[in-house]
């Protein structure tokens, strides 16, 4: 059985008015982040913390985003239901059961066999019908492709053009790109055309992207 009380979902309502408060105006990620249990995706001992608007270790050098995070990056990817989604960074998995909430067919890649092995277990334990795939997301899941969105969830130093590659005319990415000490989040939108529109969103924080897979 799933717990989740009373007050735990309490707290959830605390976290969608702050993100309210914050910016964030798709109501369906607003819905969804209502919805989703984030407290199952962290190690019990942060049960009292899980709905503070703030990023957790999760084990192997990674992190649990912090919600704020969660939700611009969904609310920039402009989810449609039934949409295929490509995410790069399972990580907790916590992003891809928000994605799924919203309608969207997830595929994610972990690079990391321990949250791999993990969360490929937690998920569907919990209800979200997400394919998960351990390998180097830079190479993204090609026998899938194309996706309408794809969603990187670390720290890129450069573009991946391969997972461009994976992406439908007409679809977006939402990448964070190295900057320094610093990702800046950016949409590229690739037109009907082929052509790339790129628009930037601000500065945040996150874990580097990994290269490969030797973990």
């Amino acid at each position: 059985m799933v717990r989740d009380s009373p007050k735990q979902q309490g707290n959830r309502k605390k976290l969608v008015a702050h993100l309210r408060e914050k910016g964030i105006v798709d109501e369906q990620v607003l819905k969804a982040i209502g919805k989703v249990p984030r407290h199952l995706f962290l190690n019990s001992a942060f049960d009292k913390y899980a709905y503070e608007d703030r990023p957790f270790s999760i084990g192997a050098g990674q992190t649990i985003s912090q919600p704020h995070t969660v939700a611009v990056q969904s609310e920039l990817l402009q989810i449609k239901r039934g949409l295929k989604v490509l995410e790069i960074g399972t990580g907790s998995g916590y992003q891809a059961a928000v994605l799924h909430e919203m309608g969207a067919k997830v595929f994610s890649v972990e690079r990391i066999k321990e949250l791999y092995d993990r969360t490929g277990k937690l998920l569907p334990k919990l209800g979200y019908n997400v394919k998960t795939f351990y390998g180097d997301g830079n190479l993204g899941v090609p026998v899938w492709a194309p996706y309408d969105r794809i969603i990187i969830t670390a720290g890129a130093p450069i573009i991946p053009e391969g997972l461009l590659d994976q992406l439908n005319p007409g679809g977006v990415m939402v990448i964070p790109v190295s900057n320094g000490d610093e990702e800046i989040m950016k949409t590229i939108t690739k037109m009907e055309s082929g052509e790339l529109v790129m628009k930037e969103h601000g500065s945040f924080r996150f874990v580097p992207m990994l290269e490969d897979k030797d973990q």
